[in-house]
């Protein structure tokens, strides 16, 4: 099973920790982990923010959506979600930018059941879907419905959390689900799921987002977050069975799912500065998002992408 219990642990780190950076005098820091993530997962294990002389709060972010709550509430000074999910945020009033590209990960697909008959985009019409709005998978199905000229008022979706989603299309109680790594590969390793649509020109990247005010005030801090990243991605690259088995580790999946997912799904060799490859992708994700009422209005929407992205740090980037 996909562990939840970290994040009862997170909050209660948090609740309980809050006033440690003023005791010790550290600079503070407050990031979020995520199991589709996988960078953030080794710089949390090897403590190199900590080591570095921050006090770093952890608090795990269960899907982009997550993520972005805690973004709005100061949970968390820098996150990490899909692109579509910080353009969407930023669209609608969450004062962030993407400071590091840290993935471009095929991490969603459009999943069925091992029986299913279904085999087609066009075939869910009038169908159940499970998808956890506000995030990837729930852009990539709008996308996949548009593209076979269908609309989210053409399918049922039903809002759930990732691993609840998995769990509701292993019960029946949805005939398809917008899937998301690890849960997606553990479903397809372990349950026969099969994967039925794929399309890696609609993920939109792994972006790290973080809060204006903090980029603002705190412009080392951030620069020292990206760093770190840097150094996770050379660590993975140089240590795929160690990275494996961290990942397997931490979501809770057997060596062989993390190992699908960090080395067959996942590329980290992108370059970590937001621009034009990651634009492309969001100027075709944008009128979906509009068409589907998940922006105010285009206007936001454009304006948003034009000042989403803050490119000096991952510039500067040195993972030594």
């Amino acid at each position: 099973m996909i562990r939840t219990a970290a994040a009862l642990a997170a909050v209660a780190l948090l609740a309980a920790g809050c006033s440690s950076a003023e005791e010790d005098g550290k600079p503070e820091v407050k990031l979020d982990y995520a199991y589709y993530n996988p960078a953030s997962l080794v710089i949390r294990e090897q403590g190199w923010l900590e080591k570095d002389g921050l006090d770093v709060t952890w608090v795990l972010s269960a899907g982009s959506n997550k993520a972005n709550e805690n973004l709005r509430a100061g949970t968390v000074d820098v996150g990490s979600t899909a692109g579509a999910a910080a353009l969407q945020a930023r669209a609608n009033g969450t004062p962030i930018k993407a400071i590091e590209i840290y993935s471009h990960p095929e991490w969603t697909a459009l999943v069925t059941g091992k029986d299913s008959s279904i085999t087609s985009v066009a075939q869910l019409k009038g169908k159940k879907i499970a998808a956890t709005k506000g995030t990837d998978p729930y852009f990539f199905l709008l996308q996949s419905l548009h593209e076979a000229g269908l609309s989210g008022t053409d399918v049922e979706v039903v809002n759930l959390q990732h691993g609840d989603g998995e769990a509701a299309l292993k019960r029946g109680d949805v005939e398809a689900w917008s899937g998301l790594d690890p849960i997606m590969a553990k479903s397809e390793v372990d349950s026969g799921s099969k994967l039925f649509y794929r399309n890696t020109g609609f993920t939109s990247y792994g972006f790290l987002n973080a809060r204006e005010d903090f980029i603002e005030d705190h412009p080392d801090l951030a620069q020292k977050v990206v760093d770190a990243y840097e150094k996770a991605r050379e660590w993975i690259t140089a240590n795929p069975d160690a990275a494996v088995a961290l990942l397997a580790k931490e979501s809770g999946v057997t060596p062989d799912v993390a190992k699908v997912v960090l080395t067959e799904r996942t590329d980290l060799t992108v370059s970590p500065v937001p621009g034009a490859a990651q634009r492309t992708v969001l100027e075709r994700i944008l009128p979906v998002l509009v068409d589907e009422g998940q922006v105010k209005d285009e206007s936001s929407a454009k304006t948003a992408l034009d000042t989403l992205f803050d490119p000096q740090f991952a510039q500067k980037a040195d993972a030594s």
